[in-house]
């Protein structure tokens, strides 16, 4: 399996042998989604919550005595019945982190990628390095690369040009090549990616 490398010029310098247990590995649309669903679930901060009973500020004194006066007992005023009481069965800080294996993750980015690299929605640079940080600077690269929507970048963290310049353009995400997620790769119509990235994928998703 092979794939071109080109330049920010949009011209081919080369290939690149890309491993098979890696980019030819099969589809599994159910273990993307459970990946999908976990990733979007670790984003949750489920700081969410209502007062129960115990949480209501203010006096515990009975509000009248038990008997003799025709009205329904009462305990307090927190109680969930009464108007600015308690709140029965309310929501309460909670998380929502589902637990994968890592076998499962890696897998998932496999299947993912595969994807990617036989719909030719994946394009290897030689270089990521800009020379400008300016984000006009990046889209005209880019859109000598016919990109036109939405990309995913992957490099190095380190790459401060590459970062700043894609951080204003909401179509882009900068991230580094042991960051990339399943909810990333499938969001995205295309994967940029530099050789320097490219090894260091690899490298992790053949363990």
């Amino acid at each position: 399996m092979k794939i071109e490398v080109k330049n920010l010029r949009n011209e081919t310098v080369g290939q690149r042998e890309l491993p098979e247990g890696v980019f030819d590995y099969p589809y599994k649309g159910h273990l993307i989604h459970i990946a999908v669903e976990a990733y979007r679930a670790s984003l949750r901060a489920g700081t969410h919550k209502t007062k129960a009973r115990g949480d209501v500020a203010g006096t515990n004194r009975k509000p009248w005595r038990q008997k003799g006066t025709g009205r329904a007992r009462s305990g307090r005023a927190s109680s969930p019945l009464w108007r600015s009481g308690g709140t029965v069965h309310g929501p309460q800080p909670r998380d929502y982190t589902t637990k994968l294996s890592v076998r499962e993750k890696r897998n998932a980015l496999k299947s993912a990628l595969s994807r990617k690299f036989a719909d030719e929605q994946l394009v290897v640079l030689d270089s990521l390095d800009l020379e400008s940080h300016k984000t006009a600077a990046l889209a005209s690269h880019l859109e000598v690369l016919g990109v036109t929507g939405k990309a995913l970048l992957v490099d190095r963290v380190d790459n401060e040009n590459l970062l700043r310049a894609s951080h204003n353009n909401p179509r882009l995400k900068s991230v580094d090549a042991l960051a990339v997620n399943v909810y990333d790769v499938i969001d995205r119509p295309l994967v940029l990616m530099s050789e320097t990235a490219l090894d260091r994928l690899v490298e992790v998703l053949s363990k």
